[in-house]
């Protein structure tokens, strides 16, 4: 497979309206003003077209016309097909006339159920996204790529298929065995493994990227950090599973982009490379700094009965990212999360308006226990 360096004229984004796909087209946008990208996204529950009104606003068909969004489901053969063809159109708000969305160069799919409390509720759900919908973009490019010109695919993924390391033990690699430990993570597992499938029997060129927690502006308030700053804000009682010591290795979400981009234009075809922000810390000790920013006594947390298979620690080893690739994470995690406290206070209308109904129904099934 050819590993020369590959800048895409458009790449096609699954789940960009999710947290880290709206993050990733951003900063995109803004870096390469060369580059078109199409957002493919179903807009689920955590899929919000607010995160890119000023995306919209001045790359769609009103601005410089960089920016395509289509409606649409991975799972869905003939659509993500006709994408890859250029065949799809889209309708800008307050424009009845559709515009050809171009034909992608690139693949960076994003799109998936991420939730572990809901895979414990639902594993359904995330078998059909995670892996028959990555079986389905995967069968689309075989089909419609042109064999003749550069074509990248890759795959976003998560540590969360290495299971669970001890306190003492080393990082994971990206030879560490896959371990998944919940059918969230088994379901991420068993779409790299198809992904890996394509490149070794198909000789598809196809990588694969496993992050660590990202954390940063524009994520859904069901996961850690957002979560607990909505919560203190309104003076609610803060959940801490166990007894609050399970260790996650956290990534500032530009950080995470950045690095996305450099695997996708230099990495080595069929490689994996683990992405990670050097930043170990237990999920007790980011609920209390957490309080200390926001000026929030501690008396707010409250410790609730452990998630079922809670892996204790993920750790990752990013020696491939730096030398392979030079890159590194730009942002201190104490950094990093000050400026996420500050969106989230600068950003209220957001995530108000992200704390529905069905929103908070849904969020009572994990949060049974606290009042």
């Amino acid at each position: 497979m050819n590993n020369l360096p590959f800048h895409p004229c458009c790449v096609l984004v699954t789940g960009g309206a999710g947290f880290i796909g709206s993050n990733f087209i951003r900063w995109l946008l803004a870096e390469h003003t060369d580059v078109q990208v199409v957002n493919l996204d179903l807009l689920t529950y955590a899929g919000n077209l607010e995160s890119l009104a000023d995306v919209a606003a001045g790359h769609d068909g009103r601005g410089d016309g960089r920016y395509y969004f289509v409606h649409g489901d991975i799972r869905d053969l003939d659509c993500v097909r006709a994408m890859l063809r250029g065949e799809r159109g889209e309708t800008i708000a307050g424009d009845s006339r559709p515009r050809t969305v171009p034909r992608p160069d690139a693949v960076v799919h994003f799109a998936a159920e991420s939730h572990v409390d809901r895979s414990i509720m639902g594993p359904a759900a995330f078998v059909a996204t995670n892996v028959q919908g990555t079986l389905t973009l995967l069968e689309a490019s075989r089909a419609e790529r042109d064999a003749n010109t550069p074509f990248r695919f890759l795959h976003v993924s998560t540590d969360e298929v290495y299971g669970s390391i001890g306190p003492e033990d080393p990082p994971f690699t990206e030879c560490t065995p896959l371990a998944p430990n919940s059918p969230y993570s088994a379901s991420k597992g068993g779409s790299d493994l198809l992904v890996r499938a394509y490149v070794e029997t198909f000789g598809f060129p196809a990588l694969i990227t496993r992050c660590s927690n990202n954390y940063g502006p524009y994520q859904f308030p069901e996961k850690l950090i957002p979560l607990m700053i909505t919560r203190a804000l309104a003076d609610q009682p803060l959940p801490v599973y166990g007894d609050g010591k399970n260790v996650r290795d956290w990534l500032y979400v530009t950080d995470h982009v950045a690095a996305i981009w450099a695997v996708l234009t230099r990495g080595r075809l069929g490689e994996v490379y683990n992405i990670g922000g050097n930043a170990e810390r237990p999920n007790l000790a980011v609920v209390k700094t957490l309080l200390r920013t926001l000026g929030k006594p501690e008396s707010l947390i409250q410790f609730v009965k452990d998630r079922l298979g809670h892996d204790r620690r993920y750790a990752m080893d990013t020696t491939r990212m730096r030398s392979e690739l030079g890159w590194a994470p730009a942002h201190a995690f104490e950094d990093g999360l000050e400026s996420t406290v500050r969106w989230y206070l600068e950003h209220r209308g957001w995530w108000q308006r992200v704390l529905s109904e069905a929103y908070r129904a849904s969020n009572a099934l994990y949060l049974k226990d606290v009042e």
